[in-house]
């Protein structure tokens, strides 16, 4: 029987990353996430339910999520759903708990908001402002090129409308 473990996710921080190192050196990060949703209930009025999901990064994620997001800032996670099992120590009595390991991820917002704008969840992409390359589609084979994106640097003298 075949199987997809993938969660996509868009949400807001709930409180600051936790950063820890495991004996072996390896970075990973625990933190929450909020993700909203709005509907209409029967009587036609509009509705606002939240979701609480908790994360865990690895690596240089982990260290890049911990360096640059704070409780608030929005975040855009990929990742699979895990589910942990254990014995509280305190009580005895099996516990468990259904979270979302990070595989990939991206901020949202600018520089003005906290993060670098554009940087994802790839090594080394840090600080990469990608924003012109992820806002314009893929050139077809065959098709006439497409002209340089516009720059950030203009007047708004330059706006032809």
């Amino acid at each position: 029987m075949a199987s997809y473990n993938k969660v996509l996710l868009l949400g807001n921080l709930t409180r600051d990353p936790e950063m820890r190192v495991t004996p072996k050196g390896t970075a990973v990060c625990q933190f929450g996430l909020a993700v909203n949703r709005q509907f209409k209930d029967d009587s036609g009025q509009m509705r606002e339910e939240v979701t609480f999901v908790d994360l865990e990064a690895w690596g240089k994620q982990a260290e890049t999520i911990a360096k640059y997001m704070t409780k608030g800032r929005p975040l855009f996670v990929e990742g699979r759903l895990k589910f942990d099992q254990w014995d509280d120590k305190a009580t005895g009595q099996k516990r468990s708990k259904l979270k979302v390991v990070l595989e990939n991820f991206q901020f949202i917002g600018g520089r003005e908001q906290g993060g670098p704008p554009g940087a994802g969840g790839a090594p080394g992409e840090e600080g990469i402002d990608q924003t012109a390359e992820r806002n314009v589609p893929p050139a077809r084979p065959g098709a006439p090129p497409r002209p340089p994106a516009a720059s950030s640097a203009g007047s708004e003298e330059d706006v032809p409308f």
